[in-house]
């Protein structure tokens, strides 16, 4: 198999994720918006032994973000993986965030992985293999995080879209929904979150499932 992409390489989930593919031997690329962030997750995991590729990007900079994709499949090739984790989490309330904050949270953590599907979906097609897995949450939408349930609401769409235009040609579409706030040692710990990410990778077609809820 070739390796696994992970946008939104932060700590919790996305290092989770990245550290339970390097386990399986998969070379890893990592996708941070900052550097100390992603050279924390290379670290946490450079110690498995696997190829780490940490790179930085904005999701929500379309150009940052397709070099970075351009980059990790040059140096790693196409990945067989491709996880969504980016997100801007917070607390507001109908009509308490200005427009253009809800434009600049929506483009993060919708958009972004609009444009990592459309960079990455149809290489996987034209191979006839490969996963992409989003991170939702907001099972129930919630007055008091407006913008995050919009997102996760887009997310569900975004998910369902590219199943149809995809699932044919043989790529598993799929999201996590998280229903709680993740810390280790809690019911949403990151590492058993991340179980569902590796599960779904490796599913037999004729059991895909295009969303797990933990």
């Amino acid at each position: 198999m070739a390796g696994a992409l992970i946008i939104g390489a932060g700590p919790g989930i996305g290092q989770a994720v990245a550290r339970r593919f390097a386990r399986e031997g998969l070379p890893v690329a990592l996708v941070a918006r900052t550097k100390e962030t992603v050279a924390a997750a290379a670290e946490s995991i450079g110690s498995l032994g696997t190829p780490v590729l940490p790179l930085t990007a904005d999701a929500a900079d379309e150009t940052a973000l397709r070099a970075a994709l351009d980059t990790a499949a040059g140096e790693l090739g196409e990945p067989d993986a491709v996880v969504y984790n980016a997100a801007v989490i917070r607390p507001d309330t109908i009509g308490g965030l200005p427009l253009r904050d809800h434009l600049d949270t929506y483009a993060v953590n919708v958009l972004g992985a609009l444009t990592a599907a459309a960079h990455t979906l149809p290489g996987m097609a034209r191979r006839g293999r490969g996963t992409f897995i989003v991170t939702g949450g907001m099972p129930e939408m919630k007055p008091q995080y407006v913008s995050l349930s919009l997102g996760k609401a887009g997310v569900r769409a975004l998910v369902e879209l590219l199943d149809a235009e995809y699932g044919p040609s043989g790529v598993h579409v799929a999201t996590v929904t998280v229903k709680g706030v993740v810390a280790p040692g809690t019911a949403y710990d990151p590492d058993d979150i991340a179980e569902h990410y590796w599960r779904l990778h490796t599913q037999p077609r004729e059991r895909w499932e295009r969303e797990v809820l933990h």
